[in-house]
């Protein structure tokens, strides 16, 4: 059996730390890199091998990671001294797994490949929770003798799917991050519609969660939202980030996003208030705010 590749996984925080942690489990080396110290050391608990730059960690890896916030980071880390792309031989297969841009996505694989690199963009859905348990849904674009290429590695992470060329990943989760948002407000409007009412609310989700109106957004964030318990497992700040992918993206398609335009009001003008650490969950917070001042 063929020796599995060293992976450098760059960005350990929220989703990237469990992430690289279950590559470890399933017998990868990794090297793992984050901006923040604590990250770094934390994923050395875990197993994993500690790099004090992005360029130590990608130094002879065959596999490079990127799991960070958004386009500029993704930029900083493939183009800047010592990034991705002055550091990663020919031939490594470089899979972003951040959500960002589509248009940024496209220039980051042209630009790989005209340094002889294999790039993926493979953005995932699950949140901390699908990360920790390896299950996420991976949505990748590229081309597909490097997806099949990638399969052992994305194999301990969850399930991954090809959707098209470069850039094609993040398009899909833009469109992901479309529907999770107006779920989430769907929900939290149902539970304060439940709530007026004198509604068993946790029996009423359960059995709206049995039915059509069920979902992952029910399971995952019902009992939380019923407690207006919104400790991160997708900030708020992220979400206000990726609705604008998606207004963004739909405006340069010239396709409507009507609900979604309204929900990504909604979450900016939590961020704006200061909520930007919450859970994307606490679009319940500013539902129950309005709700009390229409009283």
């Amino acid at each position: 059996m063929p020796q599995s590749p060293t992976v450098a996984f760059i960005g350990l925080g929220i989703m990237g730390l469990p992430m690289a942690a279950n590559l470890v489990s399933a017998g990868f080396t990794v090297r793992g890199y984050d901006r923040a110290p604590q990250q770094t050391d934390r994923f050395a608990g875990k197993g994993g091998t500690a790099a004090s730059s992005l360029a130590e960690a990608v130094d002879g890896a065959g596999v490079v990671i990127t799991m960070v916030p958004d386009s500029p980071d993704v930029d900083e880390a493939m183009f800047a001294t010592g990034g991705v792309f002055d550091s990663a031989a020919s031939g490594t297969l470089v899979i972003d797994m951040s959500t960002i841009r589509p248009d940024t996505a496209r220039t980051v694989a042209e630009e790989g490949r005209i340094r002889g690199l294999r790039v993926l963009d493979a953005p995932v859905s699950g949140g901390e929770t699908g990360a920790v348990e390896g299950v996420l849904s991976i949505m990748v674009g590229g081309d597909s003798a490097d997806f099949h290429a990638a399969a052992d590695v994305f194999a301990p992470l969850g399930t991954a799917v090809p959707v098209g060329p470069a850039g094609a990943g993040q398009t899909v989760k833009a469109a992901n991050q479309l529907i999770v948002a107006g779920n989430i407000q769907l929900v939290a409007e149902a539970l304060v519609f439940l709530e007026a009412h004198g509604v068993d609310t946790e029996a009423g989700l359960r059995v709206l969660n049995g039915g059509l109106a069920g979902s992952t957004v029910l399971t995952r964030k019902g009992e939380a939202m019923r407690h207006r318990r919104f400790e991160p497992g997708f900030r708020i700040g992220l979400h206000d980030k990726d609705m604008g992918i998606v207004t963004a993206a739909a405006r340069e398609a010239g396709v409507p996003v009507p609900t979604g335009a309204l929900v990504a009001q909604f979450i900016g003008a939590l961020k704006a208030q200061g909520h930007g650490g919450l859970d994307h969950s606490a679009l319940l917070a500013l539902l129950d705010r309005i709700a009390t001042e229409q009283k």
